[in-house]
């Protein structure tokens, strides 16, 4: 299969487009990032790419009076760029079905939360203040609502007694590096399945094959490394893959 032509959409530092550039040039993922767009200038990520002789853009969201003519903006970039999948690495802007629909089926989020739990803004917090044990990452497709369509892969990440926002999302952080390079791989290797909704509304469906399902504990039993008096017992490791 040919290589994925990737645009990565950005709003800041840019950590997991750097696993992704990371993964390139280790021969770990077959792709190649046609552009790296952000709707902020000046951002991190920015340089990062550049360092990496990526092409960069810069699309200000504040400089459109609506969402779908900014997305519509964005996608003619993604398009003139030559990529055919995006990758949100930490892009802060909820998309229109005008972009949705250029890309049916080919944008993948990384979400720092066990989806759909804690779906949103600051799902670290949202974590802590639920009081769980376990949380973690979730790679998924994109679809129109927030943080809502088909899980690829998930990680867990164990609350460990004395964490706070910044120590628990550092320990996800390590997790979502892994976890959208091996997602990404699968996609690569021509394994990702979609399914349509089957009745108007209704959502699609995602397997990977040769994967187990988004949460496949039968087949993961270790990976969660289940709490045990507020401390992590066992390992930390992706959920849903097979052996």
């Amino acid at each position: 299969m040919p290589p994925l032509d990737l645009g990565v959409l950005i709003s800041g530092r840019g950590s997991n487009l750097q696993a992704i550039l990371d993964a390139i040039a280790d021969g770990r993922l077959d792709a190649r990032v046609r552009l790296v767009l952000s709707n902020r200038p000046g951002v991190e990520g920015l340089a990062r790419a550049e360092r990496a002789g990526v092409p960069t853009r810069v699309i200000a969201h504040r400089d459109f009076t609506d969402r779908d003519t900014f997305d519509a903006a964005v996608v003619d970039a993604l398009r003139d760029a030559g990529a055919t999948w995006v990758v949100l690495a930490g892009f802060m802007r909820l998309l229109t079905t005008t972009f949705l629909d250029a890309f049916p089926h080919r944008v993948v989020n990384i979400h720092p939360s066990l989806l759909p739990s804690f779906p949103g803004v600051d799902a670290q917090q949202q974590a802590l203040d639920h009081g769980v044990r376990i949380t973690g990452c979730t790679v998924h497709l994109v679809d129109a609502g927030t943080d809502t369509g088909p899980i690829l892969a998930q990680a867990a990440v164990p609350v460990l007694d004395g964490d706070d926002h910044d120590t628990l999302a550092a320990r996800i952080l390590v997790q979502e590096h892994a976890l959208l390079v091996r997602a990404l791989s699968w996609i690569a290797e021509g394994r990702l399945q979609v399914t349509p909704p089957a009745a108007p509304g209704g959502r699609a469906r995602a397997a990977i094959a040769g994967v187990g399902t988004a949460l496949g504990l039968a087949a993961a039993d270790t990976a969660l490394g289940l709490a045990e008096g507020g401390r992590a017992r066992g390992g930390v490791g992706e959920v849903g893959e097979g052996a």
